[in-house]
């Protein structure tokens, strides 16, 4: 059978419908997996595509999905199945309706009540990806030891590895020693995060609900979420002062995010390359300076 009459049994498989698969053409704006928009009988659905070998992002991603669904807080795209044929692997998930306009106030509520949502350990049951590098998710019960190990370390080592050595590694080594110091009177809760929300993983479906997708779930300090929505442009104030409203946050916040931050900026850096290197050292020397 050809990709799309394999997705087509997959979804009849999930639904317990069978009809007719139409493509309805691409969709642009990602850069790790090509995107469709597809219609299956009388629904909508949104279709990732990308090597077989990416099974397991997607059964990750769709577990994800799930994860904040099940908060009953924003708006998520279900996910319907995922698979593989050998040489492509897809995700199928509920294709909402986006691109209307809605309150910023509405997403900053509806995010603290999603970061009230907490488990016992940080982390996840599984692994998953952030962008496309793996995200390591082993519970912990200690959450600085979480993030020096399983965030900084791993995306350092990574650096390293693509040839960023130098100060970047003494530096970065001497942040993973010092910057327990940040955690001294503050004790965050594992609290359901998106992982990955920044400005183009948020929008407003055409009845001004505020949705969230293509995340990174894990359980840890929610600033952590709340410190990627300023990385690249913000949220807007109603969006902060809203969240903070509802759910107030430690002073401590404002030197943390940048060690939050760090991780993504790392990551760029080990995908993209380029200018982030210098931002990863800058960023790494105002927290050290922070720390004297």
């Amino acid at each position: 059978m050809s990709l799309w009459e394999n997705i087509a049994a997959d979804i009849g498989a999930a639904t317990g419908i069978q009809a007719r698969l139409d493509q309805q053409g691409a969709v642009g704006g990602g850069c790790i997996n090509q995107a469709m928009r597809v219609q299956y009988g009388d629904e909508d659905y949104f279709v990732k595509l990308n090597s077989a070998d990416q099974r397991a992002m997607f059964e990750a991603e769709a577990r994800g999905l799930q994860e904040l669904l099940d908060s009953c807080t924003l708006r998520v795209p279900r996910p319907v199945c995922w698979g593989e044929d050998g040489e492509s692997a897809w995700l199928v998930m509920e294709n909402l309706q986006l691109g209307g306009h809605g309150k910023g106030a509405d997403l900053g509520a509806g995010l603290a009540q999603m970061h009230c949502v907490t488990r016992p350990e940080f982390g996840w049951v599984q692994d998953n990806t952030i962008g496309s590098t793996p995200q390591l998710n082993t519970p912990a019960d200690d959450w600085v030891t979480f993030w020096r190990e399983q965030r900084l370390q791993f995306q350092l080592d990574l650096a390293a590895r693509h040839g960023h050595g130098g100060r970047l590694q003494s530096q970065g080594e001497r942040l993973l020693d010092e910057f327990p110091a940040l955690f001294t009177s503050y004790r965050p809760e594992a609290a359901l995060l998106h992982g990955d929300l920044w400005s183009g993983n948020y929008s407003y479906t055409r009845q001004g609900e505020p949705a969230i997708f293509d995340p990174a779930v894990y359980y840890g300090d929610r600033e952590a979420d709340l410190a990627m929505t300023e990385l690249f442009g913000g949220f807007g104030g109603d969006f902060y002062a809203a969240y903070r409203e509802a759910y107030p946050l430690d002073p401590g916040y404002s030197v943390r995010k940048t060690l939050y931050n760090l991780y993504h900026i790392l990551n760029h850096l080990n995908l993209f390359g380029g200018g982030y290197h210098s931002q990863a050292l800058g960023m790494i020397d105002s927290l050290l300076s922070e720390l004297r």
